[in-house]
C-alpha cells in the first residue's frame, strides 16, 4: 500500500473529524467526548503544521500541532496530535505522519514537541518513542474520561537536534535524547 502525506486542507475536514470520532470511541486517545466544529478545531491548531496521509484518494490519518501555551517564552513548543483511521492502523501510517510532522515543525521553528498519551495507549507510546520522543513525566489521575474514570497520562517530548532556535545547545539536546527513561505502563 502506498500512502502519501500532504498538507491538510479544509475539504479534508469531514474525513479528519470522522477519524477523530473513531479516536474518541476507543476511549484511549483523547479526553474529549465530542468532536469540535471545524472553526473551533482550526482556531486551536497551527496552520503550517497540519498533515494528512492519503491512500487511494481517502484520508487514512492526520497529524497536527497545537500551541503548548500562549506565553511568548513557549512559542517554539507545541502539542502533537496523531490519529489513524481504524482501517489503516498497523500499517505504518502513524509513523509516516509523525515523522513528516517533526520535519514540518522544525521548518516552522519549533524546538520542542510534546505529547500527553494515555498510559494504556501502548501503540501511541511506541510510535512516539520510534520517532525520537522520550518520556519526561507521568500524570496520575490527571482527568476523567468520558465514562467518568480517572486516567493517567505519560508525557513524551522530542527536542530538535539542529540549531534553529538560536543559541540552542545541540550537543546537550542530543545527550538528553539518548537518555533512556522507562515507560510507565
Amino acid at each position: 500500500m502506498e500512502y502519501t502525506v500532504r498538507p491538510m486542507e479544509k475539504d479534508d475536514w469531514s474525513q479528519v473529524v470522522e477519524i477523530y470520532y473513531q479516536g474518541i470511541q476507543t476511549n484511549n486517545a483523547t479526553f474529549n467526548s465530542s468532536c469540535p466544529s471545524f472553526e473551533a478545531w482550526d482556531a486551536a491548531h497551527i496552520r503550517e503544521c497540519r498533515l494528512v496521509a492519503e491512500f487511494d484518494g481517502e484520508v487514512a490519518g492526520w497529524a497536527a500541532l497545537s500551541p503548548y501555551s500562549s506565553r511568548e517564552c513557549y512559542k517554539g513548543v507545541a502539542e502533537v496530535s496523531v490519529y489513524v483511521d481504524t482501517n489503516h492502523r498497523g500499517r505504518g501510517v502513524g509513523g509516516l505522519l509523525l515523522k513528516a510532522l517533526v520535519e514540518e515543525s522544525e521548518e516552522a521553528g519549533f524546538w520542542t514537541l510534546q505529547s500527553s498519551i494515555f498510559q494504556t495507549n501502548a501503540a501511541s507510546l511506541r510510535l512516539h518513542e520510534k520517532c525520537g520522543f522520550r518520556v519526561v513525566g507521568y500524570r496520575e489521575r490527571i482527568a476523567k474520561d468520558r465514562f467518568g474514570m480517572w486516567r493517567n497520562t505519560v508525557i513524551m517530548e522530542r527536542r530538535i537536534t539542529k540549531d534553529i532556535a538560536g543559541g540552542c545547545d545541540c550537543e546537550m539536546i542530543r545527550a538528553m535524547q539518548n537518555e533512556r527513561v522507562g515507560v510507565l505502563v
